[in-house]
């Protein structure tokens, strides 16, 4: 089980689908300014 994120901490690393078919890494943002967006799903009530 993930144990809950806290303000302060800094992020597991995780890979996420890019566009185009690439994947794109937290650890090759290192160091840049990032935003993560999380939503149910799209185009339903949230």
């Amino acid at each position: 089980m993930a144990t809950k994120a806290k303000i302060g901490n800094k992020a597991p690393n995780f890979t996420l689908p890019g566009d185009g078919g690439s994947e794109v890494k937290l650890s090759s943002l290192r160091g840049k300014k990032v935003v993560l967006y999380f939503y149910p799903k799209d185009d339903t009530p949230g």
